[in-house]
């Protein structure tokens, strides 16, 4: 069985936070974002936005489309074992 993709807030977290060795807020100063948000990130409560993507490639902290792919990933593994309501398929008129 497959294992559901982790919250990318979660690697941030536990990778590269754990790894710099820096605060939260000094980690949120220098993306210039407030330190609430970037914590709800990293606390998996908040997705990886475009904008804090780009800001995290800025920062030099991986690619804005790695991250914005591992959000993706988690959104949809979420989506998928959240079932969805009865889907028809949209096949062509006769």
């Amino acid at each position: 069985m497959m294992k559901n993709p982790v919250h990318p807030g979660e690697i941030l977290r536990e990778d590269v936070l754990a790894d710099l060795g820096l605060s939260v807020g000094e980690v949120a100063s220098r993306l210039g974002i407030s330190r609430v948000t970037l914590s709800r990130v990293l606390h998996c409560h908040a997705r990886v936005s475009p904008n804090l993507a780009v800001r995290l490639e800025e920062a030099g902290v991986g690619t804005a489309r790695a991250w914005l792919a591992m959000q993706s990933a988690h959104d949809l593994a979420a989506e998928r074992a959240a079932g969805l309501p009865t889907v028809r398929r949209l096949d062509p008129v006769a």
